[in-house]
């Protein structure tokens, strides 16, 4: 090699030694023979990253930490020798040709200082497509001819070290998607040039494991995730209701053309409305879910109506129901839980319901719900008339005995269940031995406690507390010590009784994330008068131990697997 290199090839890489050996052996060869430097950035001090560099004959770089490509890329263009810096990533194949397409371009165009090339997209396995869409892996093809281009990709993207001179390096603080986009916005507007050379192709692989639908499809979630945060920073996001439509036009390619492709666009989509979801999340609540009232909140009450009202209301909590659905679906979660629900032994479930005849309800669904379980399920049932909702469960417990029963379910009359709830949810719950459960709120859901509303990445959550209603399990350990319920009303408060006694005798409580529930018929507590729920409350509470609200609100542990 020369005293001065004719460039510096720089390579990030994290923990991915599979892929860099494919990239080196590709690109060595051609660095060797056109006396260029070969630098690999190591982002995750990985001794077998190092094995790698150095069988290849490269120079190796540690990045400093926090890290990210970003970084690890201003870590190579530090180190390099030459005055043409080409950038590329750990994932890559190069064909024979490309090294010298680069530096012939950058010597015929003087006048520009970014250069990039065609990226192809190879997937070494996995799902075939309908040939209308393709791979779903980060392409570029800007046609068979040299042209000026807005934007090239960092997997194959040369810089003249004037340029970096005159913009300064990469934003460290960037990493994913959009890494390399804010620089290049940074070149553009000090008004240099950037030209596409049609000559200079490099292929993006997957490899046979990594091609596989699950991990496509995971990756673009993920992708999705990142791309929304990166449009919002560059003030390019686009509304929801686009979002949507995209999502439900990959549904419609994937069944139209049975393309698996689909599917991962589809994820993508969903990766984008879960990040809206979030990141409305983080807002101030609207006033449709604020506090009703201007006193200040009992300490046993949630201090908020839950209420999911009014339109942008409304449309935020779709759109993320929407993102965990479809999520949860290309993660195959549904299919695995129903899997581990079927090794459990059918449990006896007596099951209590209070119906409004007088009003619209869902009743007979959740009881058509319930019994297509593969549990033994006792179902009761009476009208409210003219008792509260704790006086008519005591007469039902009066006429079915729960002594015989593994469970006790006391469900609502206006509550949406997911198919094949009751196994799932107990199986859940009997793997990390609740003995009070509760399903969690989707987001479209009316929930005064934030806690009980669907997380995301969750299947179980350990809580101090659970909520009276509108679905709640008692498992039998509990019976002696909870039943007969109290005679009450509204029962305002009895849940935070049934934290205290969870605490006092060591039993867990939990939400069950992965079978959320819809209450939505009816607003909360439409059935009852507020001031004399509240004093019957307080009655209640006079002389028994209950937890505080700011106890409830608490998530004490989250399982996100069943193993």
């Amino acid at each position: 090699m020369p005293d001065t290199p004719t460039a510096s090839i720089v390579i990030p890489t994290r923990r991915r030694s599979a892929y860099l050996e494919v990239a080196l052996r590709s690109i060595a060869p051609q660095a060797r023979a056109l006396g260029a430097e070969l630098i690999v950035v190591d982002d995750g001090n990985d001794r077998a990253t190092r094995e790698v560099a150095r069988r290849q004959g490269a120079t190796l770089v540690a990045a400093a930490p926090p890290g990210g490509v970003n970084a690890a890329r201003n870590a190579g263009i530090e180190a390099a020798a030459a005055s043409l810096i080409v950038l590329t990533d750990d994932d890559v194949r190069a064909p024979d040709g490309w090294l010298a397409a680069i530096l012939e371009g950058a010597e015929r165009h003087p006048e520009h200082d970014v250069f990039g090339g065609p990226i192809v997209g190879v997937l070494e396995g996995g799902p075939r497509g309908c040939g209308r869409e393709p791979a779903p892996i980060t392409t570029l093809d800007l046609g068979p001819a040299d042209c000026d281009a807005e934007l090239v990709w960092g997997a194959n993207m040369a810089i003249r070290r004037r340029a970096l001179e005159r913009v300064g390096l990469f934003d460290a603080t960037l990493s994913g998607r959009g890494d390399e986009e804010e620089w290049q916005r940074r070149h553009t507007a000090a008004g240099a040039r950037t030209r596409y050379l049609a000559r200079a192709t490099i292929q993006h692989r997957r490899s046979r494991e990594d091609s596989r639908l699950v991990a496509l499809t995971r990756a673009a979630y993920r992708q999705g995730r990142e791309a929304r945060r990166h449009d919002v920073r560059s003030g390019k996001a686009r509304p929801p209701s686009t979002e949507l439509r995209t999502l439900a036009g990959c549904a419609w390619h994937t069944l139209r053309h049975r393309c698996a492709f689909g599917i991962v666009m589809g994820a993508r989509a969903a990766g984008s409305l879960r990040e809206i979801a979030a990141a409305q999340a983080r807002r101030p609540p609207d006033r449709a879910l604020a506090s009703e009232s201007s006193a200040p909140p009992l300490d046993f009450l949630s201090g908020e109506s839950g209420q999911v009202s009014g339109m942008r209301a409304t449309v935020r909590a779709v759109v993320a129901d929407a993102a965990v659905d479809l999520a949860r679906l290309v993660a195959a979660e549904p299919l695995r839980l129903r899997r581990a629900a079927r090794a459990q032994p059918p449990r006896r479930v007596l099951t209590l319901a209070v119906e409004r005849a007088d009003r619209p309800n869902l009743l007979a669904a959740a009881r058509a719900e319930l019994l297509r379980s593969r549990h033994e399920v006792t179902f009761e049932s009476c009208e409210a008339g003219d008792r509260g909702k704790f006086e008519n469960l005591n007469l039902l417990l009066e006429r079915s005995d729960p002594s015989g029963h593994d469970w006790l379910v006391v469900l609502d009359d206006d509550v949406r269940l997911p198919r094949g709830f009751l196994d799932v949810f107990l199986a859940l719950a009997e793997r990390f031995d609740l003995a009070l459960a509760a399903p969690a709120h989707r987001a479209r859901s009316h929930a005064a406690w934030r806690v009980t509303r669907r997380r995301a990445a969750s299947l179980v959550r350990e809580t101090a507390w659970v909520e009276i209603g509108p679905v709640v399990a008692l498992h039998r350990r509990t019976f002696e010590v909870l039943l007969p319920f109290p005679p009450l009303r509204a029962g305002w408060g009895l849940d935070a009784h049934w934290g205290a006694l969870a605490r006092e005798h060591g039993w867990r409580c939990g939400v069950v994330d992965a079978t959320a529930i819809t209450h939505g018929l009816r607003p909360i507590a439409s059935a009852y008068d507020h001031a004399a729920a509240v004093a019957e409350s307080r009655a209640f509470l006079r002389d028994r131990a209950h937890i505080t609200a700011g106890e409830a609100r608490r998530t004490l542990a989250t399982h996100r697997r069943l193993t």
